[in-house]
């Protein structure tokens, strides 16, 4: 399995750090964000390889303009969005992003990131 640099934007700090917590377990670096705007701060100091994030944040922003971002500035992040109120419409999430409803297992969480891993060494390889 690869490394990978995993930005985590949650803003409920025991969720944030339960899910920081499993990724770092899992062998990934994790960069945390506790709104859009300290994700794109992140973004732009950090290479990112993988975006986990929640959608409704503090702030005028969401996490889907968060990835409209990400994607507009690098489509190679792999993305997961997780809600527990709001569902995603097509036009929200690209194929190949991923949305999970909240609560979510960290497992559940894991496995996407590893299948998002396992796709991207098949591609470096081929």
């Amino acid at each position: 399995m690869p490394h990978l640099t995993v930005l985590v934007v949650e803003d409920e700090p025991l969720i944030r750090m339960a899910l920081a917590d499993a990724l770092l377990d899992e062998g990934h670096d994790v960069i945390e964000a506790s709104s859009v705007l300290e994700a794109v701060a992140a973004f732009g100091t950090h290479p990112i390889d993988f975006l986990i994030t929640d959608v409704d944040m503090p702030g005028g922003l969401n996490g889907f303009d968060l990835v409209r971002f990400v994607r507009h500035h690098d489509n190679r992040v792999g993305v997961i969005v997780a809600s527990g109120g709001r569902h995603p419409t097509d036009a929200d999430l690209e194929p190949g992003e991923t949305f999970i409803p909240k609560p979510y297992r960290l497992d559940e969480i894991i496995a996407h990131l590893n299948l998002h891993g396992l796709r991207d060494e098949r591609r470096i390889k081929a």
